[in-house]
């Protein structure tokens, strides 16, 4: 179901029945303007506030989304099309950044350096006013990611949610204030990317942005805050391996394997939509691999059975068939038929790394599995790739998961595991998978200025 709009609505579709949820006034760019001039007046007063006073307000804010987690998983089911697990999940982590940002706003320290003629000392100070830029694929977490350190580190926050998923952030901004925290220090602009979006990013009030998306459209928005030195952090596209050695556990591997890249129907910068199989094992493995394919549940988002739910968009849908051309060797599970944005489960077999299918970011739930030689011919593939973002290695040689590890290029590698994101261990890619780090112990750090002062003690 489409719907012709006015260019200052938004429309919010459920992908599992493509029915309307909502029409969502879209920001223009006088409503970014506006608010960048609110936000900076509240940062002001946020700033100067007592760290213990910021952390209080922060775990605050953690308890009130606590207390509506199922609320707003319910809504992410909606708009979003998620499985009921993950969207509960998702809202849960919320209130663990909230949480854990809160933590270190009284540790955000500087440095006594030693010096001649006197004391040297350095203070982290926010940057002022940060735009975040939130995708679809995960509406709450990743806004979370920015939002929460950089309220920590005294800053305030614009955050312009995906066009397709603006209602769990607008429900985040009411929370906010219910907790206490300050008004307009965090504010919502739903809106179109060309408009909102690029507002925010050519503001000269807003001091930084956080992007998570397609890398053209990083590319796109580098080049802006280049004109303009402004911070960026960018978390973009990839194209992950699952890398699979013969002296593995294959069976632990083969179980493993579907939902990592099926989880969120693949719409996942993480997935491991490359699964690399060393040539004396990839008999065995295909064998163990695909029952596993074939009984992934497909279905309605808000059963608790489903595994997997639509895919966000008939766009999207449309790019993901794209791929998948019919003279491809392709083993599929099921999906539902009539309304909705679905699509099988599908493994590609028999095919060139070079393939479209297998060197593109398809972002749906479509991997591919390639042979390789040995752990040189292993690293090799796994680097072919303009991507860097994340990756995993099955083996049980600790000495092999070591050099491989080393010697892939990723920001972030599991090995004998899929785990890609915690929020207390840093997340970012190399190459064109971003640039900057989120998460982790440095997260606040991101979001503040280093400003030295040099004390004389001469007489």
């Amino acid at each position: 179901m489409s719907e012709v709009l006015a260019p200052d609505q938004l429309t919010v579709l459920n992908p599992a029945t493509e029915e309307v949820v909502a029409i969502v006034p879209a920001a223009t760019r006088d409503d970014v303007d506006a608010a960048v001039a609110r936000a900076a007046a509240a940062q002001r007063g946020w700033a100067a506030a007592a760290p213990a006073d910021r952390a209080r307000l922060l775990r605050r804010f953690a308890a009130v989304v606590d207390g509506h987690i199922e609320e707003l998983a319910r809504l992410e089911v909606r708009e979003a099309g998620h499985t009921i697990g993950n969207a509960r999940w998702e809202a849960g982590n919320v209130r663990d950044l909230l949480e854990f940002a809160a933590g270190g706003v009284e540790r955000l320290s500087g440095r006594q350096i030693p010096v001649a003629g006197g004391i040297d000392v350095t203070f982290l100070e926010p940057l002022g006013v940060i735009g975040v830029i939130a995708p679809w694929n995960f509406p709450m977490p990743i806004a979370a990611w920015g939002l929460a350190p950089a309220l920590a580190a005294g800053n305030a926050v614009l955050l312009k949610p995906a066009e397709t998923t603006p209602l769990t952030a607008l429900r985040l901004a009411e929370l906010a204030l219910e907790a206490g925290i300050p008004e307009h220090l965090f504010q919502v602009l739903p809106g179109r990317g060309t408009v909102a979006g690029d507002a925010l990013v050519e503001h000269p009030g807003v001091a930084k942005i956080v992007f998570t998306g397609s890398t053209p459209v990083g590319k796109q928005i580098m080049a802006k805050c280049a004109d303009r030195v402004k911070r960026v952090t960018l978390e973009l596209g990839g194209k992950s391996p699952n890398i699979v050695f013969a002296d593995a556990d294959l069976e632990a591997a083969a179980a493993a394997a579907p939902m990592s890249f099926l989880d969120n129907t693949g719409q996942d910068c993480c997935a491991r939509t490359r699964i690399l199989v060393q040539r004396s094992a990839y008999d065995r493995f295909l064998e163990l691999l695909v029952p596993g394919i074939e009984e992934v549940v497909v279905g309605d988002p808000a059963d608790e059975k489903t595994q997997m739910g639509p895919l966000i968009s008939r766009v999207q849908l449309d790019r993901v068939r794209s791929y998948v051309t019919d003279d491809l060797t392709a083993i599929r599970g099921t999906a539902p038929e009539g309304p909705g944005f679905w699509y099988p489960p599908t493994l590609v077999t028999d095919v060139a790394p070079t393939a479209p299918v297998a060197a593109a970011e398809v972002f749906g739930p479509v991997a591919v599995v390639l042979p390789f030689e040995d752990e040189e011919d292993a690293v090799r593939l796994a680097n072919a790739t303009e991507y860097g973002l994340s990756g995993s290695l099955w083996t049980r040689d600790i000495g092999r998961a070591l050099r491989v590890s080393r010697a892939v290029a990723a920001g972030n590698l599991s090995v004998n595991s899929h785990s890609s994101v915690r929020y207390w261990t840093p997340f970012g890619g190399y190459k064109q998978s971003g640039l900057g780090r989120e998460l982790g112990p440095d997260a606040l750090t991101a979001f503040t200025e280093t400003k030295n002062v040099f004390i004389s003690t001469e007489a």
